[in-house]
């Protein structure tokens, strides 16, 4: 692997010549919120909308659960 002059870790197998410039900038800088899932279970899922149908249908249960500890911690 050749090394780049300028830069000691490009490598000059690297092409960035059809790359556009700040073409995530936008999404980036409204924020990103990534979690990593562990092999043993992203191994159940095809891609992230399988992962957020799965979230998804566990928030009622979440809601439920919440709201209780609300009221015991109001008491």
């Amino acid at each position: 692997m050749k090394v780049m002059p300028n830069d000691p870790e490009m490598l000059e197998e690297y092409d960035f010549s059809d790359g556009v410039r700040g073409k995530y900038a936008k999404r980036y800088a409204e924020g990103t919120n990534v979690v990593v899932i562990d092999p043993d279970v992203a191994q159940y899922f095809f891609d992230h909308d399988s992962v957020n149908d799965a979230l998804r249908s566990l928030l009622p249960i979440v809601k439920r659960y919440a709201k209780k500890n609300v009221k015991i911690c109001q008491k």
